[in-house]
């Protein structure tokens, strides 16, 4: 019986499904002017099932949408955040919330949660989430940095990797890169050898206008597939639609 699965609910918000628990990543279930998940949101609040844990990378609404998670039905569900979502966290009115620095690890029903360094346009952290020889790898929207390369030597094997790939870079700010990109993402995917790989992060748009005068970004997830195979070619990479439960 497969120990792992993961739904994309949308973006970079996943079910991930591990050691008998079931963790929210990244929750975004709303839009604003500016941010628009170019792809349907499978799940509303009220259809999640009962949560184990809440795992949140950064404060960027499109990431940590809190306003609007308030909804769900538990606010004592563990959130395990940066540290700079805390407050945030706890003006909404979420009372279970721990914010971790990397390399920190915490337990949740058996699974051990580890934050791993990440870097993007604010403070970030990532997340491998382990339950025995099983490990998933959540990658947020990192940059590709070298400390990423510490991961499987301090935490273990991966055995699935959700990784972002849209490149995404800032117009405004001498068009700084601030997401890696599919060939980063397959770099990333080399060094971690997961038996697979999902990217995420991708259809995010800013709509017509923002997208032309402060954003531009790789909106394709198959350039992620095609350099994922000359550079990581044991790793099977499987693009999906939100809603689609992968087993592993």
């Amino acid at each position: 019986m497969s120990t792992i699965a993961v739904t994309r609910v949308t973006h970079s918000c996943h079910l991930i499904e591990i050691g008998g628990r079931t963790f929210l990543t990244d929750p975004w279930f709303s839009t604003r002017p500016g941010y628009y998940q170019g792809e349907p949101i499978a799940l509303s609040i009220a259809e999640l099932p009962q949560l184990d844990g809440v795992l949140i990378s950064h404060d960027h609404y499109d990431h940590c949408d809190l306003e609007t998670f308030t909804a769900y039905r538990d606010h004592s569900v563990p959130l395990l955040v940066a540290e700079t979502v805390v407050e945030h966290a706890k003006r909404t009115g979420f009372d279970n919330v721990t914010g971790m620095r990397p390399w920190d690890s915490g337990e949740i029903g058996g699974v051990t949660i580890t934050a791993v360094p990440a870097k993007h346009g604010v403070h970030e952290i990532t997340f491998v989430l382990r339950a025995g020889a099983d490990a998933v790898y959540f990658a947020g929207d990192t940059l590709l940095i070298p400390e990423l390369s510490e991961i499987p030597q301090r935490l273990g094997h991966i055995s699935l990797a959700l990784l972002p790939t849209n490149g995404l870079h800032v117009r405004p700010a001498g068009n700084m890169q601030v997401v890696m990109n599919a060939e980063e993402a397959a770099e990333l995917t080399a060094i971690l050898r997961p038996e697979l790989a999902i990217p995420h992060h991708y259809a995010f748009t800013k709509g017509w206008l923002g997208d032309r005068l402060i954003t531009s970004s790789d909106r394709d997830p198959s350039h992620y597939l095609e350099a994922a195979r000359k550079l990581a070619p044991d790793t099977t990479v499987r693009i999906t639609e939100p809603g689609t439960r992968v087993e592993l």
